[in-house]
């Protein structure tokens, strides 16, 4: 990629978002619009956490989709009721933030959304209270990066998109559809 490519949706957010929600909402200045601060992926192994390979595939496909080394998370505690036990790998995670955030925001608008079959938009409900959007992703496949060989290997996977826009869901909409994300 180029270096002007990088951060395309970094430049959108200063040279857009933040004049249009200053007119908006009656900002004094550019620190008040919310800001995205942070992307964290995140897939449960659930049935498979005893399979190490499957794991393992979970482990490098996230990684290749968000071009960061992602971590497993292992359970605080036993419980018996899901079959696990303290120390059991249960998850893999990453949290990007900077220029590779930019990045896989915008290959998640502008590729991954409109690849995934029977896409009508996010609903604005995936929205929390704290300005929090939250994605599932049923197959990773509608990223490039992840290229599969056999069909079996096919994982779901969340993204957690977090802002520093607490208690002002209505704003933190509005920069979402300002971004590009295309919401109901």
């Amino acid at each position: 990629m180029r270096r002007n490519d990088m951060n395309r949706l970094k430049q959108k957010y200063f040279k857009e978002v933040v004049p249009a929600m200053k007119k908006e909402f009656g900002y004094h200045n550019d620190a008040q619009a919310p800001r995205v601060r942070g992307v964290i992926l995140n897939s449960g192994v659930g049935r498979v956490a005893k399979d190490e390979k499957a794991i393992e595939v979970v482990e490098k496909g996230i990684t290749k989709i968000a071009g960061q080394k992602a971590v497993r998370t292992k359970a605080k505690k036993s419980i018996a009721t899901f079959k696990t036990r303290e120390g059991m790998p249960i998850g893999v995670k990453v949290s990007l933030r900077g220029a590779r955030m930019y990045d896989f925001l915008d290959r998640l608008i502008s590729i991954a959304f409109p690849r995934t079959r029977d896409f009508r938009g996010i609903d604005p409900k995936s929205i929390d209270q704290s300005g929090n959007l939250t994605i599932g992703i049923k197959e990773d496949i509608v990223f490039p990066e992840a290229s599969h060989d056999k069909a079996g290997q096919i994982f779901g996977f969340e993204v957690t998109v977090v802002t520093d826009a607490r208690g002002r869901r209505k704003e933190a909409e509005r920069m979402f559809r300002l971004l590009g994300f295309p919401l109901k």
